[in-house]
Order: C-alpha cells, then sequence, then structure tokens
C-alpha cells in the first residue's frame, strides 16, 4: 500500500459524502500538514461540518521543515503549501491534491500527486465501492466541481460506461 500526504480538499470532501474512511483503506499512513488542521479549524469555526484530524488514529499532524521560496510568490493557499513540502520532505509518497494549480506545481517538481477522484477510483478498483457514479455525484452535491466530461471520464475509467 502507498502512503500519502493530504491537502484540506480531498478530507473534506470525503468526509462530507461520508467516505473518509477510504483513505486508511488504500494508504498504509497518511499525513498531513498543520495548516490543514488550521484550515479545517477556521471552516469549523465558521460554523461548517468539516472533519477534525485529530480524531482520526490514522492521520498523523507533521510540520515541513521547509517551504520551497518560489512558491510562495503562486497563488496558493498555505494548505497547499504546507502539503507540498511536506510531499517533498516525504519522497516516494503520493500527494492528494484537487486545485489546478498546486497539481500543476506538484508536478513540475516530480511529486505524484493524486486528486479526491482518483483516491475513489482506487477504492473501486479494490472493490471497496461498488459504483463510482452515484459517489462522484454526491461529490458535486457536496460542492464539488465535476464538470460532466470529467464525471463520464471517471465513469470510463471506472468502467461504468463506454467511451463512446
Amino acid at each position: 500500500m502507498p502512503k500519502a500526504i493530504t491537502n484540506t480538499s480531498p478530507l473534506l470532501y470525503l468526509y462530507r459524502i461520508g467516505k473518509i474512511s477510504v483513505f486508511p483503506q488504500i494508504f498504509e499512513e497518511v499525513l498531513v500538514a498543520p495548516a490543514v488542521v488550521a484550515e479545517l479549524a477556521e471552516g469549523r469555526a465558521k460554523g461548517y461540518d468539516v472533519p477534525t484530524p485529530q480524531s482520526y488514529g490514522w492521520l498523523q499532524v507533521v510540520s515541513p521543515q521547509f517551504v520551497p521560496s518560489e512558491w510562495l510568490a503562486s497563488d496558493l493557499g498555505k494548505g497547499e503549501l504546507e502539503t507540498m513540502a511536506l510531499a517533498l520532505e516525504h519522497p516516494g509518497r503520493v500527494v492528494v491534491l484537487d486545485d489546478a494549480l498546486a497539481r500543476r506545481i506538484a508536478q513540475a517538481a516530480g511529486l505524484e500527486v493524486w486528486g479526491t477522484l482518483r483516491v475513489l477510483l482506487e477504492t473501486k478498483q479494490q472493490g471497496l465501492i461498488p459504483r463510482m457514479a452515484p459517489i462522484v455525484d454526491a461529490l458535486r452535491e457536496s460542492g464539488m466541481w465535476i464538470s460532466e466530461e470529467i464525471r463520464l471520464r471517471i465513469l470510463v475509467l471506472a468502467g461504468e460506461r463506454d467511451r463512446g
């Protein structure tokens, strides 16, 4: 099983649809940066229903030692910056990010990047969820932006729709 480092949005969206437990099912270890914990706490303080990272024994909070200065000029949040920095310090781990800019920067840095949908595809391939379509639809309903094109591509990859 691979090890992972996750940003805020994958935790949040999987929590919203009741699937946060897939993380320890497909990853041997899951790290999260303190900025991610802070972002979730800020959401909770504003009245949002968000996960509490400390309540998940499989989730470890680890501080990055260094954030590359060139990343600081980008339009990324502190959670994304710390998540990617942590991934640089722990090579060989999957970094789970949904933000397009963060994904591009992480890939340019040579990191293996998955998004929430890839986590779910892996879960389906391992037989831990029966169908992707209702889960993708639940993610959309929970506020995750998924275009119809991406939805259809995910269903093809999941073997639930023909490429036609």
